[in-house]
């Protein structure tokens, strides 16, 4: 079995914030008070946010949905996940990712959990919102239509 990918949490009241939205890790350790480290394994999907502020204001807010890869696979560096992970969204900027964060919700609204739907999807907004173009929704018909896919790829 390929190790796990590990993400690296930060929690600083008012200053930095660097949490999971959504997935569920296999394990999580506390390396001290404000940091922690959950584990998901290969082939997960996660949602990573990481935001930061000074006196001035947000300096930086972004969210990445991450796939955790199997041993042999390529993945792409994010800082804070090791050793990497497959890069489904990437969004930088407040308003990319409060879009982001709304898509999140209607997925949730629609009783799925976001780690479970077709991670097609995924890219699908994140090339959206790349192009300045809303998003399509997800639909049940587009769940039913990735749960069949499934089903033929474990067949195969």
């Amino acid at each position: 079995m390929s190790a796990p990918t590990e993400v690296e949490l930060f929690y600083m009241k008012g200053r930095i914030e660097r949490r999971i939205r959504f997935g569920k890790p296999i394990a999580e350790r506390t390396l001290d008070r404000r940091r922690r480290v959950a584990s998901f394994a290969p082939g997960s999907i996660f949602a990573f946010m990481r935001w930061a502020s000074n006196g001035h204001g947000t300096l930086v807010s972004r969210i990445d949905i991450l796939r955790a890869c199997n041993a042999g696979e390529t993945y792409s560096t994010v800082p804070g996940v090791r050793p990497g992970a497959e890069i489904l969204l990437r969004a930088l900027g407040w308003e990319k990712v409060q879009r982001v964060l709304r898509a999140i919700e209607s997925v949730e609204a629609l009783g799925f959990a976001p780690q479970e739907i077709c991670p097609d999807h995924w890219r699908h907004i994140h090339n959206r919102l790349a192009a300045g173009l809303a998003p399509r929704s997800y639909s049940r018909e587009r769940h039913r239509a990735w749960l069949l896919r499934l089903r033929v790829e474990k067949e195969a």
